[in-house]
């Protein structure tokens, strides 16, 4: 399959998943949701499917604006290696996206000033932030062990995704 038959296919799996499914789960704190999760695991194996260097994604996931602290994101459901807990609005890739509400379609981390090293494997990424009633409310974090991992066909799909979750979940 192609990239954009596999991101149709993740769009339209997420769309029937996320149906009804307004609900959060409460897990020890912070507070992650079954769409999110379920989006994780879509993304994940939707990357393991296609050839380099969609198949080198070490992390897909996200993470959610602290409700105790609106300037500060929280781990989310996510698939791959271990990752940093908090990060600041305008700290790294993350905390870009977050604070200017722009997707950051990053070629190669190691340029990017302020970047966070969570996985040292990492060499590039994707940010999309998820807005809701004009705050970010979650951002979209993939990243990947290759350099220019990821293009405009990766953003375009990962904002419409955004969207959808933006509209399928009760912040």
């Amino acid at each position: 399959m192609s990239k954009a038959e596999v991101y149709a296919q993740v769009l339209e799996q997420a769309t029937a998943l996320f149906d009804g499914q307004r609900n959060w789960v409460h897990i020890t704190n912070p507070l992650f949701y079954s769409n999110f999760s379920n989006a994780a695991a879509l993304l994940w194996h939707a990357y393991h499917s296609l050839p380099a260097p969609s198949s080198a994604v070490n992390w897909s996931g996200f993470y959610f604006t602290d409700p105790s602290n609106p300037r500060q994101l929280i781990l989310g459901p996510f698939q791959g290696q271990v990752a940093c807990q908090a990060i600041a609005f305008g700290r790294g890739v993350c905390g870009a996206a977050a604070e200017t509400k722009v997707t950051q379609l990053v070629e190669d981390v190691d340029k990017f000033p302020g970047h966070i090293a969570c996985d040292g494997a990492s060499k590039s990424e994707v940010v999309v932030p998820i807005v809701k009633d004009g705050k970010t409310v979650a951002i979209i974090d993939v990243d990947c062990a290759e350099l220019n991992g990821f293009n405009d066909e990766d953003q375009v799909a990962l904002e419409e995704l955004a969207r959808l979750l933006a509209e399928s979940c009760d912040f």
